[in-house]
């Protein structure tokens, strides 16, 4: 094992659950406003899933009121403060960018 396979073994995160693209995932991220702190809640479908090891990433996406919203969170990061996994999917692609072709369609229908 080299140095890079030390530090990078230190600084990947034991707590977060297993979880695949298509499952539904409730993310506690906190966020930073002023000298205070909160923690939000985003949950959503998991589109896609990048990386390995410390630059490990995954995409969820939600619908927000009328509007549909895609975020981006590295697995490892401090900031995130639980994952969890409400709903497992079955799936047969590794990237669910079909679901932004298909909201684009919801919307124009909704805008006629």
């Amino acid at each position: 094992m080299n140095l890079v396979d030390k530090v990078n073994a230190k600084s990947v995160r034991k707590d977060i659950p297993e979880f695949r693209v298509g499952n539904t995932v409730k993310v506690d991220y906190k966020i930073k406003e002023g000298n205070k702190e909160r923690i939000q809640a985003f949950q959503g479908i998991v589109v896609a899933i990048k990386g390995g090891s410390v630059g490990k990433t995954f995409t969820v996406r939600k619908k927000s009121g009328s509007v549909w919203v895609k975020r981006v969170f590295k697995v490892n990061s401090p900031l995130i403060d639980s994952i969890q996994v409400v709903k497992k999917g079955v799936v047969r692609r590794a990237k669910l960018n079909f679901i932004d072709n298909m909201s684009k369609e919801y919307n124009a229908k909704e805008g006629e």
